[in-house]
């Protein structure tokens, strides 16, 4: 006989520091699966963030949202990214309608990177649900990390 019990953590993923991570994914990964197993979650917005001596490169992934439904605000060294999220499905039996979902709502991340952003040169392309981001250091501004003692 197979032991089918899993030990649930609520506050693992909360332990676990991620400066990407929003409240959203870790209450997402919390829920109970047989709470919401019919329900459709939100999906998430994921980042990927490289760095050059020059410039931020950011690639979001925001698949089925049109571009003009996407925010992008840059403010120093802040960095919001905001998508207006739509999606509807209608399943029809003989041309009546049996059911009809609809999910509006936003996805957004926001994080702080280790040097100011030059906006005036940031550059934005969305292509085939990626967003991608340019974002070239601001001349003069430098950043020193501390060391630990």
């Amino acid at each position: 006989m197979a032991n089918n019990l899993m030990r649930f953590d609520p506050f693992g993923d909360l332990t676990r520091f991620d400066p990407f991570r929003t409240m959203d994914d870790m209450l997402r990964d919390m829920r109970p699966g047989w709470a919401l197993r019919d329900m459709p979650s939100q999906p998430a917005m994921r980042l990927d963030v490289t760095e050059t001596d020059q410039a931020y490169d950011v690639k979001a992934e925001i698949p089925g949202v049109k571009k003009e439904d996407i925010k992008v605000d840059v403010v120093g060294n802040r960095v919001s990214i905001v998508a207006e999220c739509k999606q509807e499905s209608e399943e029809k039996d003989k041309g009546t309608v049996v059911r009809s979902e609809r999910y509006y709502g936003q996805q957004s991340r926001v994080f702080t990177l280790e040097s100011d952003i030059d906006d005036s040169k940031a550059e934005a392309k969305y292509e085939d649900g990626v967003l991608h981001l340019i974002l070239p250091k601001k001349a003069g501004t430098t950043s020193r990390k501390l060391p630990i003692h």
